[in-house]
């Protein structure tokens, strides 16, 4: 007979354990989840859009998930930049220091001021995409070296940002065909974690592209595609697709004619907070003002929720406040009626039944 293997016994102590395991580890890696929840998003940043907030996570006004990956793509021309920053301007209010990095050379100072962001309170890097290898080992050292730091990453773009072997190699894209997606497969299992423990987030702007399928089915059911492959699928927390609405209806334009914007569709492709495969619509101007009409957008809500409290007759609508009297108003008097406070508190008040209060548990 062998010698019997004798085990330690005793009641484990769940608390000095996970200590002990991050010491050996040098990461904060286990948890004793009666004491804390490692998973669950400890913050939100506002989009810009009250309308996409409410829709992110049902039962809450959410936005931007801190501590995970999030895709922001679109067509071109559908203001992704534009949302980027003023996502980036909601950061920097709640303490975040954000580094945008840029494969386009698109983003100037007046831009980004244009749309909140404050570049001269030390709280902003800006820093030219020179390839993907660059920016991921951009992020790994930052989230090293400032571990108590949280911090918004903006990538703008993915699509436009090439790879070391395609800066090395010719014009032939057979040369480098699949080189990113397989540094993504490589690199996000590496950044999750420390995204959560340093509650640091990556938004990645995206280009939505054709799909240009062999099965012309496929191509009617799934017309657009995002570059990068399956990683960029699988890690995102939260997947935000914008397209643009057909034809001049698209357009945001101003007195004399001039386009300023987009008005845009806001769907979400991927959500890991029960919110896939809905949708909002709203406006992003890019002329002397930058950013998301929002309030345009909350007459839409409104419409679309089919509450007692708002009714509509030909072309006026009535919205009732639980208390006083029926406030009665046509379209082209919305963001005049916005103006006083006991219509604009009674819609707020409105938003937050239907779109929050509506999906609690």
């Amino acid at each position: 007979m062998g010698e019997v293997l004798k085990m330690k016994t005793g009641k484990i102590n769940v608390a000095d354990l996970a200590k002990k395991i991050n010491k050996k580890m040098g990461m904060n890696v286990a948890h004793d989840l009666s004491q804390s929840d490692p998973v669950s998003v400890k913050d939100w940043i506002p989009t810009g859009s009250k309308w996409l907030d409410l829709i992110v996570s049902p039962g809450q006004e959410a936005g931007i998930p801190v501590g995970k990956i999030t895709e922001l793509a679109g067509l071109s021309g559908s203001g992704k930049s534009f949302m980027a920053a003023q996502i980036a301007a909601n950061a920097q209010k709640k303490g975040m220091f954000v580094v945008y990095f840029d494969a386009e050379s698109a983003i100037d100072p007046e831009f980004l001021e244009k749309a909140g962001c404050n570049i001269n309170n030390g709280q902003f890097l800006y820093q030219q995409a020179t390839s993907v290898e660059q920016v991921l080992n951009t992020m790994e050292y930052i989230m090293n070296e400032y571990s108590e730091a949280r911090v918004l990453f903006i990538w703008d773009s993915v699509a436009a940002t090439p790879s070391e072997k395609d800066l090395e190699g010719d014009f032939n894209p057979q040369s480098s065909m699949a080189v990113k997606p397989r540094i993504f497969s490589k690199a996000f299992p590496k950044l999750t974690i420390p995204l959560a423990n340093t509650e640091s987030t990556l938004l990645m702007i995206n280009q939505l592209k054709t799909n240009i399928s062999s099965n012309p089915m496929m191509a009617l059911v799934e017309p657009f595609i995002a570059p990068g492959g399956k990683a960029i699928e699988y890690f995102s927390s939260l997947r935000i697709w914008l397209t643009k609405r057909k034809a001049k209806a698209s357009f945001a334009i101003d007195e004399d004619g001039t386009r300023i914007g987009s008005h845009v569709r806001c769907f979400i492709k991927k959500s890991r907070f029960g919110s896939e495969g809905r949708d909002c619509e709203f406006k992003i101007i890019w002329g002397n003002e930058v950013g998301i009409q929002d309030e345009e957008s909350w007459l839409e809500i409104l419409k679309r929720s089919k509450t007692p409290n708002f009714t509509s007759s030909g072309a006026w609508y009535t919205l009732t406040p639980k208390e006083g009297k029926p406030m009665k108003f046509q379209s082209k008097q919305w963001k005049e009626k916005l103006k006083d406070e006991t219509f604009r508190n009674t819609v707020i008040d409105l938003l937050n039944e239907v779109m929050v209060e509506k999906y609690k548990s």
